[in-house]
């Protein structure tokens, strides 16, 4: 089906899930520690970043606010174990988003903003760019990061149904991949990325995930499903 969905530059491969029929899964362990061996260190960019206080005290470094070569160097580790193509040490927005979600791996009391109900539920929080997943009100998966619409293609928000899913989507409109669609707003979806997720600008109004992950919750989502989402992307 030709969709009205895609992104402006193809991301994400996801996470582990624990299969919602079974039983709560663990918080995810940060994945900053576990360099994916085909990705590459750039050159260290030594400007000073927006984030760059919260990229300090998240990594335990000296908290100035001003880049240093020890800092860029910290930084990049962090962004080349968290999946980062071109990992440069620049504390911008996606560094930030990293951090979000390392926070709410770290702290699952932090995943609120989902209207509690019964049966399975997509949460999707645009202002920290994650994603989880509910039943009964219980947190059965995730917080995995996901990234939503930019400016002028925004990614809904509200309560929606999953109606259509394609595991092997192409959007004609946009000349790309999108695997493991999980449809629930007039052609926007869930789906999986064969890139980066944290690589911007960001998506057409897809909420878009990392494969492995978008392949878990392919197996583990049905029609009717239910998929909130609130909040507002910063940038």
């Amino acid at each position: 089906m030709a969709t009205a969905c895609g992104v402006l530059s193809v991301v994400s491969v996801l996470s582990a899930l624990a299969l919602l029929a079974g039983p709560a899964s663990a918080a995810p362990r940060p994945v900053g520690r576990t360099p994916d061996p085909s990705l590459r260190l750039a050159e260290c960019d030594l400007r000073t970043g927006p984030y760059q206080e919260e990229a300090e005290e998240h990594l335990g470094l000296p908290r100035d606010g001003l880049q240093s070569a020890a800092d860029c160097a910290g930084i990049q580790r962090f962004q080349f174990g968290n999946g980062m193509e071109t990992a440069n040490g620049f504390a911008g927005v996606e560094t930030w988003r990293m951090i979000q979600f390392e926070r709410a791996a770290a702290d699952r009391s932090s995943l609120k903003g989902c209207a509690p109900e019964k049966g399975v539920v997509v949460c999707v929080d645009l202002t920290r760019q994650i994603l989880w997943v509910t039943n009964g009100g219980r947190v059965v998966y995730g917080p995995v990061p996901a990234r939503s619409g930019v400016r002028g293609y925004a990614t809904r928000t509200g309560r929606f149904a999953i109606y259509e899913r394609v595991e092997e989507e192409w959007s004609d409109l946009y000349d790309s991949p999108m695997p493991f669609s999980q449809y629930f707003s007039g052609g926007q979806a869930l789906h999986g990325s064969y890139r980066d997720i944290w690589e911007e600008p960001g998506s057409q109004g897809c909420v878009n995930l990392r494969y492995a992950d978008a392949q878990r919750l392919w197996r583990s989502l049905r029609i009717g499903d239910t998929v909130r989402i609130w909040g507002a992307r910063g940038s």
